[in-house]
């Protein structure tokens, strides 16, 4: 019975963190990434489409300026507008987690283990599909997925066709929500 309380206690704890996200029971899923991924075409500026909900994400003009390393890793800026009107900013590192190229890793704490960045799908000019989540305690996952563009703006057919790919991987796209990318600061 006491087993019982704890891994109860703990199951709230996780659901508390997971508050805000797209949470699913079992394991994470597998969806392909893109083949022949060239990160030096990837790297940029790409600006937040739609996304699933994410919690560290709480603004608006959401972006995200990828540049290689003298080392090989990859340099991660992501940026927002928040509601006082000041810019949120946050650098982080991403490494090709193995040979599938488009697995990424990305951290941004030195404390926190890096959270995979895959991306399913990309023209490296106009739109990226990418997909992350994270398995816990065997239970329960938490995913993310972000439509990203290199204007801040898509065409609907782009934005529809990616959702599409996603639904057909099995990923909820019913809880996407868009970014508001209008009446952003230059200096972004």
């Amino acid at each position: 019975m006491p087993g019982t309380l704890v891994l109860l206690s703990v199951l709230f704890s996780l659901l508390h963190i997971a508050e805000g996200q797209t949470f699913n029971w079992g394991h994470c899923l597998d969806p392909p990434v893109q083949e022949n991924f060239d990160v030096t075409k990837y790297v940029g500026k790409w600006y937040e489409i739609e996304k699933l909900p994410a919690n560290f994400e709480k603004g608006i003009c959401i972006q995200a300026n990828y540049s290689l390393k003298e080392n090989g890793k990859i340099k991660v800026i992501n940026q927002e507008l928040r509601s006082d009107g000041t810019i949120n900013q946050i650098e982080g590192e991403a490494v090709q987690a193995d040979s599938a190229l488009a697995k990424l890793r990305v951290s941004f704490y030195w404390a926190m283990p890096s959270s995979p960045y895959w991306v399913l799908s990309t023209d490296y000019e106009n739109y990226s599909l990418v997909y992350s989540c994270t398995t816990f305690i065997w239970l329960f996952h938490i995913e993310y997925a972000w439509i990203l563009s290199r204007t801040p703006q898509l065409q609907p057919e782009t934005l529809e066709r990616l959702k599409n790919l996603l639904h057909s991987y099995k990923i909820d796209t019913g809880k996407m929500r868009p970014t508001d990318q209008m009446n952003c600061p230059p200096e972004m």
